[in-house]
């Protein structure tokens, strides 16, 4: 039985160990201020408290984790506030000439918030098992791309100080063929005696198909750039380096392969991966496809309007008024993985879409720079994205009303 049946709000400041919680009623009294521990029990008695107290809706600054999927669970409304947002209001809730932050005043501020300005917040609702699936698997995939180019930069940065000829052998240091050549060798002293043959030997045996010779490898490990003059025991050490390397990114190399084969499947059985996959031309797009899909998500309620899909894809601007200063300002708070797989839609259409080209055309010759003009052809994208996925139908070029239109002009000025 709940012991408070007046509607109230709540706000739960998360954190890593503990979540500071505040619940105040439809008055804006509070009646509830703790913290719960960040485990099974103390979830447990988070949720169940706020049943009891009648909470309506709850903010909380993460739109995603173990904590809001319970909260969802128990039938509460969950409010995603951005930290920004968040920032933004403590002034109207401080007492006037203190600065004061604390982890229970921030719940308090969230908590406000969703008592007096929930109409201003987006609510969020769990998606479909294969949504989160497969949003899980584009992320995770994001993170260890992330976890190789660290590596690789590790790596490089290591032969650089100690053999720079076999950073620049190959085109890509954390490539299959340079893995396998630091791997045979990773030091000058195990490639004193490699001449021509042997190398050649070794890149027939790899399947190497670059254009250069292996003459020519050969000139660039030696004279292209100056070795160092390490002693036996600091070679030795590098050496050792050079080979952990070489070992972790080739682990790396081969799950992001095993991440990308499971990220293709998932996104071609998921139902909205036709649609989202029409979008695309090459049989390479399907991790964007997936980020896609993952992005936005299966409930159709999220974004009411395409309005509020291109906020959250990072492609509409921010409006800037004061007097008569108007400023479109960069929109910054957004989902960053969703506007890189926008964008890259937008770059990779503007080469073969007629529309596309066209829109990204007119955008430059307005004076806007490479990444304006993308961000102008994404909004474009974010106006048929949100007309597919609430329909659930595949792109479809003949429905497309700005193709058919520039289709049309092309024809009669054709035949002028």
């Amino acid at each position: 039985m709940k012991v408070n049946e007046h509607k109230s709000s709540a706000g739960i400041d998360w954190a890593k160990d503990e979540h500071a919680v505040c619940v105040v009623e439809e008055a804006g009294r509070k009646i509830l201020s703790r913290r719960f521990a960040h485990d099974e029990a103390g979830i447990t008695e988070l949720c169940g408290s706020l049943v009891e107290m009648g909470v309506e809706r709850v903010a909380i600054e993460r739109p995603e984790g173990v904590l809001v999927e319970r909260v969802l669970e128990a039938g509460i409304v969950v409010l995603a506030i951005h930290p920004n947002q968040l920032k933004a209001a403590r002034p109207r809730f401080r007492a006037s000439g203190t600065r004061a932050k604390s982890d229970s005043f921030d719940a308090f501020c969230l908590a406000e918030l969703a008592r007096t300005d929930k109409h201003r917040f987006r609510e969020l609702s769990p998606d479909s098992d294969e949504t989160k699936a497969l949003r899980a698997l584009t992320r995770s995939r994001e993170d260890l791309v992330g976890t190789r180019v660290a590596l690789a930069n590790r790596l490089r940065a290591e032969l650089e100080a100690f053999w720079p000829g076999a950073a620049i052998l190959f085109k890509e240091i954390d490539s299959s063929i340079s893995l396998a050549f630091l791997a045979r060798y990773p030091s000058p002293k195990d490639a004193s005696k490699l001449g021509e043959k042997r190398l050649l030997g070794f890149l027939s045996g790899q399947g190497y198909p670059g254009r250069k010779g292996a003459g020519e490898l050969l000139e660039r490990l030696r004279s292209k750039a100056p070795c160092g003059r390490a002693g036996e025991a600091e070679m030795e050490a590098r050496r050792a380096t050079v080979l952990a390397l070489v070992v972790a990114l080739k682990t790396l190399v081969e799950q992001i392969r095993l991440f990308e084969e499971r990220i293709s499947k998932a996104v071609r059985a998921h139902p909205d991966g036709e649609v989202f996959l029409s979008l695309f031309v090459g049989h390479n797009t399907t991790l964007t496809a997936a980020c896609l899909v993952g992005e936005i998500g299966d409930r159709r309620e999220r974004y009411p309007t395409n309005e509020a899909m291109a906020a959250d894809c990072g492609m509409s601007p921010v409006a800037i008024e004061s007097g008569k200063r108007k400023v479109a300002g960069f929109r910054r708070a957004c989902d960053k993985r969703l506007r890189k797989a926008v964008a890259t839609l937008a770059e990779s259409t503007r080469h073969h879409n007629p529309w596309a080209k066209d829109v990204y055309r007119r955008a430059r010759e307005r004076g806007c720079d490479h990444a304006h003009a993308i961000r102008i052809l994404g909004r474009a994208w974010v106006r048929v994205i949100f007309r597919m996925w609430r329909d659930g139908e595949p792109y479809d070029p003949a429905r497309h009303g700005g193709l058919r239109r520039l289709q049309s002009a092309e024809g009669l000025s054709q035949g002028v």
